[in-house]
């Protein structure tokens, strides 16, 4: 093991908002599963990595006795109350800065509420899909939607830290990756300004593309869902987007997270994260690490919690990453292939460094 991983200090470059409401055992367990809804019939989202690594890193923070059974640890967790077991997981989990994506449906903190739970920074991701919804709502006309929009974009850029998307990304970005001319764009707001109610999503591909280009202008470094696809299939907009000054940063890699690793070793202006896979794997998270080592230049990859929701994944994000660093750089040194000085300083590229670094965040 290296020391500098269990308590180095880390940037949580990728997460949301935790629930400020009070959860009873069903609906904590179906925000626990990797997928919205309970688990099947006689069966437990708590028998799962995720759910190890709760009970593993989770109830220290609260008084109790790590990998303590799940109704115990809820039932600690309500006597505490929502808020204040809330700060005690997130003043734990060693996180600096928080860069959260705001904006989703749920009713989750944002980010100077998680500054404020946390003692620590906290900074705001834009959802484009959600800015061009917004938009949408209070604009009678294509011209004054366009325009809109625009200012919208600038405005943003002007507050936020990055921009963020998830169906530009897992469509349009990979099957056109230029920009679309102004009449496309012209007609694509008519037909859906057209045909839309207030509040419903985005989904039209050259409204997206017309959306990632204009992010892409701002110079905000542009996080990029994959969704269930493989990040490779984004290498056409990488290497449109190269030379333009904005970094593309590929989220939730695994199960392709070698993919993403791989893009992120091609293209200078493309970064990996590598937090959400570690966390989702548990005790398998150093290898999964190493795996995405090989590939990626160490100054490509940076650290997330990808958490939502709960506080919890917060705390199993950081516990998880630190522990596959310090396993996989430890075994490296130990067997002589790198220094201890080295693993030292990459350890502190992944967890904080390459994130200040790609958003220009101040020194700690």
């Amino acid at each position: 093991m290296i020391d500098a991983a269990s308590s180095v200090r880390l940037v949580d470059q990728y997460c949301h908002g935790v629930l400020r409401t009070e959860l009873g055992l069903g609906t904590f367990e179906a925000r626990l599963g990797p997928t919205p809804g309970p688990p099947a019939a006689g069966t437990t989202f708590f028998d799962t990595q995720t759910g190890f690594a709760v009970r593993r890193w989770c109830p220290p923070l609260l008084g109790l006795e790590a990998h303590c059974p799940p109704a115990r640890y809820l039932a600690r967790r309500r006597e505490l109350g929502a808020v204040e077991a809330g700060r005690r997981l997130l003043r734990g989990t060693g996180i600096d800065t928080y860069l959260v994506e705001t904006g989703l449906p749920d009713d989750l903190t944002g980010p100077g509420e998680i500054a404020a739970a946390a003692a620590a920074d906290a900074r705001e991701i834009v959802r484009l899909e959600l800015l061009a919804e917004q938009v949408a709502d209070t604009s009678g006309t294509v011209e004054s939607f366009l325009a809109d929009l625009a200012e919208a974009v600038h405005g943003a850029a002007a507050r936020a830290v990055a921009f963020t998307t998830v169906a530009g990304a897992a469509g349009p970005a990979a099957g056109e990756p230029e920009p679309p001319g102004p009449g496309a764009v012209r007609g694509a707001a008519g037909r859906w300004l057209g045909s839309r109610r207030a509040g419903t999503p985005l989904r039209d591909p050259v409204l997206l593309r017309h959306l990632l280009w204009a992010a892409v202008a701002s110079g905000l470094p542009l996080q990029l869902h994959p969704g269930d696809g493989d990040p490779g299939r984004l290498a056409p907009f990488a290497a449109a987007t190269a030379g333009r000054g904005t970094d593309l940063v590929l989220l939730h890699g695994h199960p392709h997270h070698r993919s993403a690793a791989q893009l992120a070793s091609v293209h200078a202006h493309v970064y990996a994260d590598i937090g959400p896979a570690l966390a989702r794997t548990g005790a398998r998270a150093a290898a999964v690490l190493a795996e995405t080592l090989e590939l990626a230049p160490f100054g490509k990859l940076l650290f997330s919690s990808g958490a939502r929701g709960l506080p919890e994944f917060h705390v199993v994000g950081a516990g998880v990453f630190r522990e596959a660093v310090g396993r996989v750089l430890g075994g490296w040194v130990g067997d002589g292939a790198w220094s201890r000085a080295d693993a030292e300083r990459v350890t502190g590229m992944l967890a904080s460094g390459n994130a200040r670094r790609v958003y220009g965040l101040p020194a700690p």
